[in-house]
């Protein structure tokens, strides 16, 4: 499976021939964080001016409701069986972005079929003419399901934390997204760091890895390239937003983690 190309229309083109950058929120291990990421980050490129979706690919174990409190009647797994229309299935949300919320607990959602990819694939497709960006909040891993959902994406954003089997199973991911679908540069995210310079330091081992073992290997000789777009600082504030069901940007926006997100934002948009 290979990436798809860049279709999206940018600057400069009239508004009807722009289509959503599309991203990938993805990790090799879950509880890094990644759905707080990709919940926080929308709604920071919401308030820079962007329509924003974020696409609940976790297909079966869905959890962007929870860190949202969002209790919506109608989800993909609806659209997906015909019971809804997917328009009926988009959710505003308190930060301004709306969400496609998936389910929870559906063992027929954990593995990719025809019928799930043929699916994911118009969803996506058919939102792409409405938004600016469209986030696609993966699961964790490197399941069929998870990767399909990965390659629906011009851009992928890789969330890891310093811990020693996140950077392992995030190393997995970044090999298998260059070699499986042709990637050649990939976004980190280094969360809960405990100092400054820690995402740097961390993406300058995985880099060094990546060289040694990676990009020798890909069959077009070019280099797979890691880009640090963001550090987020381990703050107390993050787990109270999350008790709380709130968006941290929203709730303590002033705090270490709120001003990191939003320079991140800052750093896609660049």
């Amino acid at each position: 499976m290979t990436a798809p190309n860049e279709s999206s229309v940018r600057a400069g083109a009239p508004a009807s021939a722009r289509l959503a950058r599309t991203m990938a929120v993805t990790s090799g291990k879950g509880g890094v964080g990644k759905t707080m990421v990709s919940a926080n980050v929308a709604a920071a490129l919401t308030r820079r001016g962007q329509r924003v979706l974020v696409l609940d690919a976790d297909l079966g174990l869905a959890n962007l409701d929870v860190v949202l409190n969002l209790h919506s009647k109608v989800t993909l797994h609806d659209v997906f069986e015909g019971k809804a229309e997917l328009e009926s299935a988009i959710v505003p949300t308190s930060g301004g972005f709306s969400v496609l919320l998936a389910g929870s607990g559906l063992v027929e959602y954990s593995r990719l079929t025809n019928d799930v990819r043929e699916q994911l694939l118009a969803i996506v497709e058919k939102m792409k003419p409405r938004f600016d960006v469209i986030l696609i909040d993966t699961g964790a891993g490197i399941s069929d399901v998870v990767l399909f959902a990965v390659s629906l994406a011009d851009e992928v954003l890789v969330v890891a934390t310093p811990e020693p089997t996140s950077l392992t199973d995030a190393y997995a991911t970044i090999k298998v997204l260059a070699t499986q679908q042709g990637r050649r540069r990939i976004k980190l995210i280094v969360n809960q760091v405990s100092r400054p310079g820690e995402g740097r330091a961390i993406r300058g081992q995985l880099q060094q890895v990546v060289d040694r073992f990676v990009s020798p290997a890909l069959v077009d000789g070019a280099p797979l390239k890691l880009d640090l777009i963001g550090e987020l600082p381990t703050d107390s504030a993050v787990r109270e937003a999350v008790l709380k069901r709130q968006l941290l940007v929203e709730s303590i926006p002033g705090c270490a983690a709120s001003k990191a997100i939003g320079l991140l934002a800052d750093k896609l948009l660049a």
